[in-house]
């Protein structure tokens, strides 16, 4: 018996997910919530600032696998042989000549800029700008060609600019910059000097416009014409990128002792959350995956001879190797899903924000998106007559744009709160739509659809409004915590129990508990109001260029 172990690394939280690696089956888990996140720490969601503390996660790593090996049987800690890790991302960190995340320094410790910029932060519109006005403008290779065409501001130049732009003393202290992907492993097998650690090929080639074309990175040139301040970064970053399939290291002594694990346990090179999801939900060519959570990643997978020279445009990239070894990974997306209808519970309860009894304040308050789905299903698809954009955190997908915002039109003193819900919940199976429409006008044919993640899980009447849109059937994978399995999948691979991740995908996949079909009558309605969506769309991206 072997067990490999997926560390699954959320917006909120962190959770440790141990599996049998013949069967894929849980033996143990444990999630931990980031303590400073659930402060508000750091943050201010005015400015779109939104950063995390790197004692969230070296605090939250050493609980979740130590409570989640609790409620294993005996005899399991010693038979682990794997570990894989999964972000969110683009996350980066700046740090020093030894790796160490600035914020973990004396006189940074408080600095919002010396932490890492989570994948929501949004502080870098003008960077992302900056970046893609050069891209067109200067001359030489177009180094957006494999990110979609567009840089957007949550990715790693456009956040890496800002901050140097921002804070003198980061700017001065930061040697050089690190993925949040690339840090964990780096730091659980004692590799943490910036020359030094294993690059994720995903992190790199889908945010840091990093290819084989190009030799890596962007070129010095092309960086410095953006801006100075990039002048010499790229020589203290990295050429090569490693896909996750493939060991980085062992357990060092120290966190062997801190996680109650033998050192002779690998650890794999790391990848962003989506990419392990998709792994764990058993994504194929011919599938579109979609990992629903607070935003939604939307990934395709496909071998490098049948998609030959396509370049989609508007996507979060097409990488070798990103999402499977061997596969070019496109990836595409919604800023916020999830976080829609998050926003809309708390603008509801604002009222009860003084309320001190946090268990009161729970139970008030835990039904109200229950019950809106069951009140917002009772509507039929023309019923509520309001109608929403879903960029109230900026469009991910088709074509960044994260200045955009989020807008409903259609209110009368009769839309009460179901209908506007509803409004919201349309307008993110739209968004979910021209996703799949953008994919399959540049010729990529989607076979099926797979939905993973909490929303795809927890929300019938979501899924079941994102089917009907879409008019296509979707797929719901069993596993709840599907992207902590894909990193068991991986770190299975690497520490040779499978020859290949999807000889281990076919072993420990979860299956499917549950399959959604379109309503043709609720289809023909969506189609009708998904025209006054674009339109609306269109209206609105007009306003804010003005």
């Amino acid at each position: 018996m072997t067990y490999t172990i997926g560390i699954d690394y959320g917006t909120d939280s962190v959770r440790a997910l141990i599996v049998d690696t013949q069967t894929g089956e849980e033996i143990g888990t444990h999630v931990f919530y980031y303590p400073r996140w659930k402060e508000g720490k750091y943050c201010d969601p005015v400015k779109n600032q939104f950063r995390q503390h790197p004692l969230d996660y070296l605090e939250g790593l050493k609980v979740c696998i130590r409570e989640a090996l609790k409620k294993c049987p005996d005899g399991v800690a010693e038979n682990v042989v794997g570990i894989s890790v999964d972000t969110t991302g683009s996350t980066p960190v700046p740090v020093n000549r030894e790796g160490t995340p600035l914020a973990l320094l004396a006189g940074y410790e408080e600095n919002p800029n010396a932490m890492f910029v989570l994948w929501k932060d949004h502080t870098a519109v003008l960077e992302a700008d900056g970046i893609n006005e050069f891209s067109r403008t200067w001359g030489g290779i177009d180094y957006t060609k494999f990110e979609g065409g567009v840089y957007s501001s949550e990715w790693f130049w456009a956040k890496v600019l800002h901050i140097l732009r921002e804070n003198k003393a980061v700017r001065k202290a930061a040697y050089s910059w690190v993925e949040h992907c690339d840090w964990m492993p780096a730091l659980l097998t004692g590799c943490t000097k910036p020359e030094n650690v294993v690059r994720s090929r995903c992190a790199a080639g889908h945010k840091a416009m990093w290819h084989e074309d190009f030799g890596g990175l962007p070129s010095e040139n092309f960086l410095t014409g953006i801006d100075p301040l990039l002048s010499g970064l790229r020589e203290r970053l990295y050429t090569d990128t490693t896909t996750s399939d493939i060991s980085v290291g062992t357990l060092t002594e120290e966190w062997g002792s801190r996680l109650g694990l033998p050192t002779t346990v690998i650890v794999t090179a790391g990848a962003f959350d989506a990419h392990m999801g998709a792994v764990g939900g058993q994504i194929s060519p011919g599938s579109l995956l979609k990992v629903m959570g607070t935003s939604t990643c939307d990934m395709i997978v496909s071998p490098p001879d049948e998609f030959k020279d396509t370049l989609v445009q508007g996507i979060c990239g097409q990488v070798n190797g990103s999402i499977v070894p061997g596969m070019i990974g496109l990836e595409a997306g919604q800023s916020a899903f999830g976080d829609l209808f998050a926003w809309f519970k708390q603008l509801l309860i604002w009222p009860l924000r003084n309320i001190e009894d946090k268990d009161l304040l729970t139970s008030l308050t835990s039904p109200i998106l229950k019950d809106l789905d069951e009140e917002a299903a009772k509507l039929s698809p023309e019923e509520s007559g309001v109608l929403a954009l879903d960029w109230l955190n900026g469009r991910r997908t088709p074509d960044a744009d994260q200045t955009l915002k989020g807008a409903v039109m259609g209110l009368t003193l009769g839309s009460d709160a179901p209908r506007v819900y509803r409004s919201l919940v349309d307008a993110a199976a739209f968004g979910a739509r021209r996703i799949t429409e953008r994919f399959e006008d540049n010729g990529v044919k989607i076979r099926d659809v797979i939905a993973v993640g909490g929303v795809a899980i927890k929300s019938p009447y979501v899924m079941q409004t994102v089917c009907d849109v879409m008019n296509k059937p979707i797929k719901v994978a069993s596993e709840l915590q599907t992207v902590a399995l894909g990193a068991a999948i991986f770190a299975a691979t690497a520490a040779g129990i499978y020859p290949s991740v999807e000889a281990a995908q076919k072993a420990m996949g979860s299956g499917f508990e549950k399959t959604y079909t379109p309503n043709p009558e609720a289809a023909a309605v969506y189609d009708k109001l998904y025209a006054k969506y674009l339109e609306f769309g269109g209206f609105i991206e007009k306003q804010t260029r003005k």
